[in-house]
């Protein structure tokens, strides 16, 4: 049984999360503040957590950066009543693996949750580390180093990688990343796989506004240029 730890400061959604979650055979923690789902994700180490961003005393992007701090690999689902893309990019530039917009359907968030658990256990197959113009990416442990600076990758991150360096020079289409990588189940949309083609930029181009390696291919998708 997979243990979710709900970081969600609204109790009546907190309460509604969980009761779902158990309905549907999860063990559900919850913390209502940022220092309390710090405290519980190292106390009690749940399978995945559930990160609301606009959380009391520490904000859900600190969360998630100090428990990536300390070498956890435990997927994070970021939940955000905040629709500007910035702030979802933020997030997974914090070192969460996906992202659900408030308001969600229950159906897409727990199929979100099935997709996160089943990849968590996953072991990467591209295990070496793989240099990219200034940065080193190593997808065992889930990390770029850029000069000094040093990111986290999300579980999505290293796949949509993998899948463009395994087709490097040629174009990816938006779809068959979303497919492969997500399935038709956790419903994701293109913006999905755009906004994770924008923090993987961030942690590896030199200069992510013009980027030299992960490139756009207009109206199809994406290709990777060593």
């Amino acid at each position: 049984m997979a243990r979710i730890l709900i970081a969600e400061d609204e109790p009546e959604m907190a309460m509604g999360l969980k009761d779902n979650l158990q309905f549907e055979g999860y063990e559900a923690l919850v913390a209502l503040d940022g220092e309390q789902a710090i405290a519980l994700a190292e106390s009690e180490r749940p399978d995945l957590i559930l990160l609301d961003i606009m959380m009391p005393k520490v904000d859900g992007l600190e969360v998630c950066r100090r428990i990536r701090k300390t070498g956890s690999l435990v997927p994070i689902v970021m939940l955000t009543a905040k629709s500007q893309e910035i702030d979802i990019v933020r997030g997974l530039e914090a070192g969460a693996d996906d992202y659900v917009a408030k308001p969600f359907g229950v159906r897409e968030l727990l199929a979100r949750i099935k997709v996160a658990l089943r990849h968590a256990g996953a072991t990467p197959a591209m295990s070496k580390a793989l240099k990219i113009g200034s940065a080193e990416v190593d997808f065992a442990k889930g990390r770029v180093t850029r000069g000094a600076e040093l990111f986290s990758l999300g579980y999505f991150e290293i796949e949509i990688l993998k899948m463009l360096v395994e087709h490097a020079e040629q174009p990816v289409e938006r779809n068959d990343l979303l497919d492969t990588i997500w399935g038709l189940e956790a419903s994701p949309t293109n913006r999905t796989v755009d906004n994770h083609i924008v923090s993987l930029r961030r942690k590896i181009e030199q200069d992510s506004k013009n980027p030299r390696h992960i490139l756009t291919v207009h109206s199809i998708g994406y290709k990777f240029v060593p």
